[in-house]
Parts: C-alpha cells; sequence; structure tokens
C-alpha cells in the first residue's frame, strides 16, 4: 500500500533501504551518511525508492548537450542526446550510458516493472518502459530529484 510522504510530494513504491543495503554496489554509504549527503527529496527517491510529483523536475525543461549524472554519487548516466520529452512529467530517455544503470524487478504497488537504478551506488532513479522511441523503443523514466545535470563545456 502507498505511504504518503511528508513534505517532500513523494510516494513511498515500497522498497526500503533493507532491500536495497543487501545488495552490494562500489558506492557505499550508512543511512546517516546518506541523510547527510543528500536533499530530504533525493534521499526519499534515491535511497527509499520515492517517487517524485510529475512536472515538478527542473530537469524536464533541460535541452543543453551534457550528461546526466547520479545525484548520490556523480555516476554518468544519461547523454543529453537521448533525453526526449515523453509527456509523463519526468524527464526521459531512450539510451542509457554504457555502464551507468542496472536494473532489477519492482513488484511493488501489485504489478511488475522494471526498476533502474545507478551501477555505482544502487540509487533508485525510476523506471524503464517499452513505450519509447526509436531507436531502443525504450523509455528511461528516471526522478529528476535522482539526477544532476552537467553541461557540456562549450570550449570542447
Amino acid at each position: 500500500m502507498a505511504e504518503r510522504k511528508s513534505g517532500i510530494g513523494s510516494w513511498f513504491s515500497g522498497r526500503g533501504e533493507a532491500e536495497t543495503a543487501a545488495e552490494s554496489f562500489p558506492v557505499q554509504h550508512s543511512e546517516a551518511e546518506w541523510r547527510q549527503r543528500l536533499t530530504p527529496e533525493q534521499f526519499a527517491v534515491l535511497r527509499q525508492h520515492a517517487t517524485e510529483r510529475p512536472g515538478t523536475s527542473p530537469l524536464n525543461n533541460e535541452k543543453r548537450p551534457g550528461t546526466f549524472a547520479c545525484a548520490g554519487c556523480g555516476q554518468p548516466l544519461f547523454a543529453a542526446e537521448t533525453k526526449f520529452e515523453s509527456g509523463t512529467g519526468w524527464p526521459s530517455f531512450f539510451q542509457p550510458l554504457e555502464g551507468g544503470v542496472a536494473t532489477t524487478t519492482d513488484r511493488s504497488f501489485f504489478m511488475t516493472r522494471t526498476e533502474v537504478h545507478c551501477a555505482r551506488c544502487g540509487g533508485h532513479l525510476g523506471h524503464v518502459f517499452e513505450d519509447g522511441p526509436a531507436p531502443t523503443g525504450l523509455r528511461y523514466c528516471m526522478n529528476g530529484a535522482a539526477m544532476g545535470f552537467a553541461p557540456k563545456d562549450e570550449s570542447e
């Protein structure tokens, strides 16, 4: 059953810190360290598998060349040229960067979906669906709170 998270506009997905902690990732921190490093919304999304409200991320409007990276550990996740407007209210991409993300089966909310998480720290990013554009046909529907954006240096 969904639990409303107060103050941050997120929905808890039913997976928690204990399940993530059982997996091994190159970057690991205690819950207290994650809470210190992240904003409350980033912590809820990345470490507690919450989902931000649709249409609330400034990354929805990001159109510059650059790279989207994990807000938890800085792992490069998506190249800006793979971003597209899905109409869902969340930043969407048709292809991740090589080695940037990993997936697991998410059976929360009485359905089966494919969860996308950071390959370096295990932070929850969102889900991937098979209704995206060519060339992959995939839609990586990501929480903007789980990512940061680094614009490409114009001098390169």
